[in-house]
Formats: C-alpha cells, sequence, structure tokens
C-alpha cells in the first residue's frame, strides 16, 4: 500500500471511531489538528547503533545506541520503529510547546528479547538538564501504549531510555503541541499518565566481574581495595596494571576536585612509592584511571583518587581530550539512571608526551604505557546485578594510543572488542559471569549489529 493511502485510511478510520488500546494493538486517540506533534519513525534511516543524528518527520533525533528498525523482529506499526540496545536512548533535537500534561509513545520488547524498559525524560533547558517523568518495566511482545506526565505550555525536549536489560522497540510517539520545525499529523488525548518508578542507585562492588590478572600478594601484581575503587599495582612500573570500579548517580554529587595528589602511604614496605612530583617537567600528565568526578559524592571519595596508585603517565591530548570525552559520556549515562562496571589499564611501554616520546619518567621509576584501554558494562539501575547481566548487556571496549595524534579522534574511533584486550594484555575479563555469557560479551563491538 502507497504511503498516501495509508495515511488517507488512517484518517478515515480515526474520523469514523472512538479508540481504546486493548493492550493488543496499538492506537490513537483525538482527531488530527494543527497543534499536534506525531512521529511514527516511517521516514528516516539509521541502520547502525553508533551515536547519530536522524532526520524524522518530526525533526532532527539524536540517537544514541540506537536505531531505526525493519526487520521482521521489530515490533512496529507500519514498517518502522526504532530500535534501542539497554542504555541506548532517543531524544528530540526541537522543542515542543506542550498544550497537555501528558504524552504518549508504544513500546514492546524487540523479536524475542524480555526485559526491556522504558524510562522518559524531558528538559526545559534545551538539553541542558533532564528530569525524570514516567518509567515502565512491562514491555511485551505486543506494541503498548505508555502515557508520561510533562509541565504544560513550556518549551519542552523529550529523551527515551532503554532501562531495561533486552533491547526495546518505540513507535508513534504523540503529543498535543507546537514543535519548532517538522510536520504534525495527529493530535493526541492521553491517558492518564503512569507514576514513575525508580530504583535508587547504589554502591557496588568495585571489583563485581571478577580479578582479570588475579592480583594477590605479588609485588608487580598487588591487590589493593580500597572503599572507592580495586587495582592491581606494578612496583616494577610505579603504575597501576589496572583499577576496577562501579559508576552511577550514588558516586556522584558536588565535592570539589581536591587536586591533593600524594604518594600512597598503604603501599607496603620495599615498593615503590611514586611522589606527586614524579611527572615534574616530564612532558605527561598524572592520568586517574579512576576518575576524580566519578567519585564526587563528598570530600574522602574524591581525594583517594588522587593517590599516585591510581595514576599513569597520559599524553595531554590523550588525557585532557578523548579518553577525558569517555569519562565525561559515562557520567551521562549514570545520570540517566545507567551503572556500570568499569575496568581501565594499560599495555606496553613507550608513549609520546608534550616533551617527544619516553618510556620511563621519575627518575627511571614510573613506565610511560604505549597503550590505554577500557571496559566498560552498562546496565539500567536495579539490584542482582550478576545475575541480570545477559549476552544483550552493554559492552564499551576501547584501546588508545599513548600519543598526542589521539585526539585527532573521539572516543568511539577506539572501540575495540574485549577479547582483542584479552589477547594485547594476558588478562581474563568477566570472570564472575557465566561462561556463555562471558564469550557473548567478549565478543561483541558496541555500535555494531
Amino acid at each position: 500500500m502507497s504511503r498516501l493511502a495509508k495515511c488517507t485510511l488512517l484518517l478515515l478510520f480515526l474520523s469514523a471511531c472512538h479508540f481504546q488500546n486493548n493492550g493488543q494493538s496499538p492506537t490513537h486517540t483525538g482527531n488530527a489538528g494543527p497543534n499536534s506533534v506525531f512521529e511514527n519513525m516511517e521516514t528516516g534511516s539509521k541502520g547502525s547503533y553508533a551515536v547519530g543524528t536522524v532526520s524524522l518527520g518530526s525533526g532532527a533525533w539524536q540517537l544514541d545506541n540506537a536505531l531505526i528498525g525493519h526487520s521482521e523482529q521489530d515490533v512496529k506499526n507500519g514498517s518502522a520503529a526504532l530500535r534501542l540496545k539497554p542504555g541506548g536512548l532517543a531524544e528530540t533535537n526541537f522543542s515542543i510547546t506542550s498544550q497537555t500534561t501528558t504524552g504518549a509513545v508504544l513500546f514492546a520488547n524487540y523479536g524475542n528479547d524480555k526485559g526491556a524498559a522504558l524510562a522518559v525524560y524531558y528538559s526545559t533547558d534545551n538539553g541542558a538538564h533532564w528530569q525524570p517523568t514516567g518509567k515502565n518495566t512491562g514491555a511485551g511482545t505486543n506494541l503498548n501504549r505508555f502515557s508520561f506526565q510533562i509541565p504544560a505550555r513550556q518549551a519542552l525536549r523529550l529523551r527515551f531510555v532503554n532501562a531495561g536489560t533486552g533491547r526495546l522497540n518505540l513507535d508513534d510517539f504523540e503529543i498535543s503541541g507546537k514543535t519548532i520545525s517538522g510536520n504534525t499529523t495527529v493530535a493526541n488525548t492521553p491517558a492518564s499518565p503512569a507514576p514513575a518508578v525508580q530504583t535508587p542507585a547504589g554502591r557496588d562492588d568495585n571489583m563485581a566481574l571478577g580479578n582479570p590478572s588475579k592480583a594477590a600478594k605479588d609485588k608487580d601484581n598487588y591487590l589493593m581495595v580500597k572503599p572507592q575503587y580495586t587495582l592491581s599495582y606494578n612496583s616494577s612500573k610505579g603504575i597501576p596494571n589496572w583499577v576496577s570500579w562501579h559508576l552511577s548517580a550514588a558516586w556522584m554529587g558536588n565535592a570539589d576536585r581536591c587536586n591533593c595528589f600524594a604518594p600512597d602511604a598503604t603501599l607496603p614496605d620495599g615498593f615503590t612509592k611514586v611522589l606527586a612530583s614524579s611527572y615534574l617537567n616530564s612532558g605527561f600528565d598524572r592520568g586517574h584511571l579512576c576518575p576524580s568526578a566519578d567519585r564526587s559524592a563528598n570530600a574522602a571519595d574524591n581525594e583517594a583518587t588522587f593517590l599516585m596508585t591510581n595514576m599513569t603517565p597520559q599524553s595531554p591530548q590523550l588525557n585532557q581530550k578523548t579518553w577525558n570525552r569517555l569519562e565525561d559520556y559515562c557520567r551521562r549515562l549514570a545520570d540517566r539512571d545507567m551503572e556500570m562496571y568499569i575496568i581501565a589499564g594499560n599495555y606496553g611501554t613507550g608513549g609520546v608526551g608534550s616533551n617527544g616520546d619516553a618510556k620511563m619518567i621519575g627518575g627511571g621509576k614510573v613506565s610511560v604505557p604505549a597503550h590505554f584501554w577500557k571496559i566498560i558494562v552498562v546496565l539500567p539501575q536495579g539490584e542482582n546485578d550478576l545475575k541480570r547481566i545477559t549476552a544483550e548487556t552493554r559492552v564499551i571496549a576501547v584501546d588508545m594510543p599513548n600519543v598526542p595524534e589521539v585526539s585527532a579522534h573521539n572516543w568511539n574511533f577506539y572501540q575495540t572488542t574485549v577479547s582483542a584486550i584479552e589477547q594485547a594484555t594476558g588478562y581474563r575479563f568477566f570472570s564472575n559471569l557465566p561462561a556463555g555469557v562471558q564469550a557473548a560479551l567478549k565478543a561483541k563491538k558496541d555500535g555494531q549489529r
């Protein structure tokens, strides 16, 4: 059927009937009018999960870990629907001046997936800050209508997030109001809003997924467990082999960055205790592995990130730009009610700083790595995390060279697989997960189907 014929039938059907959603088939209510916004996801094209903008009938939408799905497994009303991985989002790059206190969207589990959950946010300052407005964990196999509450008569941007563990389909978003740009075709007379359901953010085990190097008491693989993070320290190199930490909104707050770099007094006698001055005039930054801003809930947490056992010599272009952008991205995920298990480390010897290339600094006590890697497992906020991690859970893995030229690209240019990092380091990741889940997570590359 042609698009024109499809639209004609829809308008005739709307004029003849008053629809009610019975939970089995999606419907719209009300009459078409000039002061309404409707998006059926039919006009855009985006075939990968990578971050990008897509032009739809209502205007431009920003998609992150999301695409326009046309497959038989996509649950849709028409030929297309949004498909979001866990943690994925779709948000409007335009504002809508709402004329009502509710909006609505259709949602379902993708294909045979289970556990998708929809969380909706709105912004009244062009996306600078977001407020949660509703969450529904009951995604089924058929499209069902979800209504959410919004402020009336304000210019709003909207964000839809998959806060569950399976992939999510979204279709037929509608709201009464006026948009700055885009088509407005169908009015919305929404149902009563669903109350927001929120699992509070928590502070979980910083090494829940396992000990990748089997760190213990070895001087060059020495396990250090702190309240803020866990690490393997290499005394011969004067740097950590890896640092592992949990990130959620519970770890973040308004504590000031202390800039209080200090040697780690908890190292045993005979271990290399790197000083804050060991990096002076080296051309390399004192690069945090567990970032300062990931531990900003209080002064004590923030101070712990400035211990030199958490520091590595990073090229300034890496530390201040590409690596920092990935850190910021993770904190934005935490702001969307996601939690993460993160582990970061290094391998190889020899990097390039602002003074040129070097293999050692600090009078030969501190080794300069050739590469830095990071692995991020992304989950919606919740409990029993190890049981909630499945083969479909989002994993971000990057491997970046320790050179100034790294800043020519954004962090997602350096994406790789966990298996590739295992081959480069000799470590084994995700050892606390079932073997089948381990294999699936290690093989996947974020942003690809």
